[in-house]
C-alpha cells in the first residue's frame, strides 16, 4: 500500500519512519511512503486546496495529515483535518502530537547520540522520562540542546553543528517505537491506524 504524509513543516518529515513502523506493526507488508513537499504548491491556496493538490501530486491509499496540537485540544485538530478533507474520497489518518513531533524523538537516547555523531559519548543529556514528553513546553529546544551536548564538541564547534540536519538522522537509529505507547497522542495514532487497516 502507498501512503502520503503531509506535514506542517519540513522537519516533521521524520514522521515517515514512525508511520511506516506503525503500519508494519499492523502486518501491512508492502509499504510505500511519500512525503508531500508543499514547496511545490502555491502558498496562496487554502488548506483545502493544498490537500487536494497533494492528492493529485502524490496519489495514495491513505493520507496521513500532521498538525501539532500546540494549545488546541487534539480532538479539535482531528476535526479540522476531517472537515478540510470532507469533499475528497480519500481515507485519512490524523497525526496530532500534543506539542511537537520532536517530543517523540526524545524517547531514544542512543539514537540521539548516534545522530549527533558520537554514539559512544558519555555526556549527560538530562532527557525527560518518556511519560513527561507530552508536558514539555518546548521539546524542539530540548532535542536540539541534547544533540549539541551529545556531539561531544566544544562550545565553539557546537555552534557550527547543523542540528536541524542531525534531527532528521535520529529515526535512522530507531528500530522500535513501542516505548511511545505511554503517550496519549501516540496511542490515538496507533488506534486510528488499526481502524484504517481493519476497514480497508
Amino acid at each position: 500500500m502507498t501512503y502520503t504524509l503531509v506535514t506542517d513543516g519540513t522537519s516533521d518529515a521524520v514522521l515517515v519512519p514512525i508511520l511506516t513502523w506503525s503500519l508494519r506493526q499492523q502486518e501491512v507488508k508492502r509499504v510505500i511512503a511519500q512525503w508531500a513537499d508543499l514547496g511545490r504548491i502555491p502558498h496562496r491556496q487554502t488548506r483545502e486546496e493544498i490537500l487536494s493538490t497533494v492528492l493529485e501530486l502524490y496519489p495514495c491509499d491513505v493520507l496521513f495529515v500532521h498538525r501539532d496540537a500546540e494549545n488546541q485540544a487534539p480532538e479539535l485538530r482531528r476535526l479540522e483535518i476531517a472537515n478540510t478533507l470532507r469533499k475528497t474520497l480519500v481515507k485519512h489518518v490524523a497525526v496530532v502530537p500534543i506539542r511537537m513531533t520532536e517530543a517523540w524523538l526524545l524517547a531514544d537516547e542512543q539514537a540521539i547520540r548516534s545522530a549527533a555523531g558520537n554514539p559512544h559519548g558519555k555526556e549527560k543529556l538530562n532527557l525527560p522520562h518518556v511519560r513527561r514528553l507530552e508536558d514539555l513546553p518546548d521539546p524542539k529546544k530540548i532535542l536540539h540542546d541534547a544533540l549539541s551536548i551529545a556531539s561531544g564538541l566544544n562550545v565553539r564547534r557546537r555552534s557550527r553543528l547543523r542540528v536541524h540536519q542531525r534531527v532528521q538522522l535520529i529515526p535512522n537509529y530507531i528500530d522500535d517505537y513501542s516505548c511511545l505507547n505511554d503517550l496519549t497522542a501516540f496511542q490515538a495514532l496507533q488506534k486510528d491506524i488499526r481502524t484504517w487497516v481493519g476497514n480497508r
